[in-house]
């Protein structure tokens, strides 16, 4: 049998950067398969291919990004549990979770197949790439259970400090992604539906091999008995999950509204944007992966009562976010052309990102800040303040680009990006500074008893 991952315990850093570089790798395989993934799509099927495709994205994000928030949320309650060595409520908060995910999944892909349609006609999808959007769309939501099995198993085992199975599961997945992706787009000459096809079929290769680790974990022998008489504990799951999943969906929209003023410019600024995006998530992936690490740690120590221990966690984390930002950043900044001539061939579309990479390199601190202060919130299991950054979020895009669009174009998306990172960094880190010295001040043996209690 295996054994979890205690953070509780040892120096700071190291435990930190144990955990955090394999995630990390799992992060920029993901995304570099995405990145993969999109010059297939681009240079085997067009830059009209590419920016149906791209256009789906905000749409995948609400998807997604609700299911795995839930998911996110439900590992804050596996981690304190295993903070606070309560075995029992962390095998039946396991056996919960997934029953809830897979009631959820069933909920969503009814949800998201029905409703794909109209969708697209209110973002204003141009009738050029209508049809891809459609058929890329179907083929993704329909295996929409894989997606959210995996994201599920990778977060429990994230909760019990386990970072480098989710590792070795996205090597082998992105592995056949990208040999199916090439042979079903340039052998067999498929359509979008290859490229969809070919990441279903990946995202349940590595669902089943983080559930196989999972069974290994000796603390979670799960049996018949942890899946009953848990409705309080469906509350508590519930009460960690539903704001995160909101405030990822409520993100979502802001950025479908983005995207609704970008399609409104035309194909070639939907194209130049689908590629900049893709680099702007890859970019991301350091800061984001500094924040899974703070909401892990967070929850562990927050669980064990060893808050002085959480103030140590976030300066290696912060660290680590400034320290991508100066690099990447850069990037950005200098490179805009060569980044938006890996995934695109026109020169408009090129000439196009060169207006809105340099901007968000600039602003690049605002997120990767904003990951490592919002994890922590999380990671307290305060959600509510991580929910309404959410609706920050949302308003600032969404005024920002209706504001500045008619007056700069194109940049006003940058714009908007940027300024809602910083808004919402600025709250998250305001309550996560809160929760702290508040825990700081509270006895961690009679903190240890409430958690324990439940």
């Amino acid at each position: 049998m295996a054994k979890a991952n205690d953070l509780t315990n040892g120096s700071v850093t190291a435990l930190i950067l144990r955990f955090y570089f394999p995630m990390l790798l799992t992060n920029m395989l993901q995304q570099m398969y995405s990145i993969v993934d999109t010059a297939i799509v681009g240079k085997g099927l067009g830059d009209t291919a590419l920016a149906a495709v791209g256009n789906i994205g905000p749409l995948t994000f609400l998807i997604f990004g609700f299911s795995m928030g839930l998911a996110n949320g439900f590992s804050v309650v596996i981690a304190q549990s295993f903070g606070a060595k309560n075995y029992s409520k962390l095998r039946r908060s396991v056996a919960s979770s997934f029953l809830l995910c897979m009631m959820i999944a069933v909920i969503l892909t009814a949800l998201s197949v029905s409703f794909l349609k109209s969708v697209l006609h209110i973002m204003r999808t141009d009738q050029l790439i209508m049809q891809d959007g459609l058929i890329y769309g179907y083929c993704i939501f329909g295996g929409l259970t894989a997606t959210i099995a995996y994201n599920l198993c990778s977060c429990i085992l994230r909760a019990l400090g386990d970072s480098k199975t989710p590792f070795i599961a996205i090597i082998i997945s992105t592995t056949v992604n990208i040999i199916l992706d090439t042979f079903f787009i340039f052998v067999l000459k498929t359509g979008v539906e290859g490229a969809a096809a070919a990441t279903i079929i990946s995202q349940i290769v590595s669902s089943f091999i983080c559930w196989r680790k999972i069974r290994k974990i000796d603390v979670l022998e799960i049996n018949s008995n942890d899946f009953h008489g848990n409705g309080k504990l469906y509350i508590e799951l519930f009460k960690n999950g539903l704001p995160m999943a909101l405030m990822n969906s409520i993100t979502a929209v802001g950025c479908m509204v983005i995207q609704y003023f970008i399609n409104g410019l035309g194909v070639a600024y939907t194209t130049a944007y689908s590629a900049c995006s893709k680099f702007t998530t890859l970019f991301m992936q350091p800061a984001c992966t500094s924040g899974f690490a703070m909401s892990a740690f967070t929850s562990q120590n927050y669980g064990a009562g060893k808050f002085s221990r959480i103030r140590e966690g976030l300066h290696v984390c912060l660290a680590i976010a400034t320290i991508s930002y100066v690099i990447l950043g850069s990037l950005m900044v200098f490179f805009p052309t060569r980044l938006a001539g890996i995934m695109v061939s026109g020169s408009e579309p090129i000439s196009i990102a060169k207006t809105y990479l340099p901007i968000c390199g600039i602003c690049l601190i605002g997120v990767n800040y904003l990951f490592v202060f919002r994890n922590g919130c999380q990671g307290f299991g305060k959600p509510l303040v991580p929910m309404i950054s959410g609706v920050l979020e949302m308003a600032l895009r969404i005024g920002v680009i209706a504001l500045l669009i008619p007056i700069v174009g194109f940049r006003a998306t940058a714009y908007a990006e940027a300024s809602a990172w910083i808004g919402a960094m600025i709250l998250n880190m305001l309550a996560f500074e809160y929760n702290l010295k508040k825990n700081l001040s509270r006895p961690a043996i009679k903190h240890k008893k409430i958690i324990n209690a439940a």
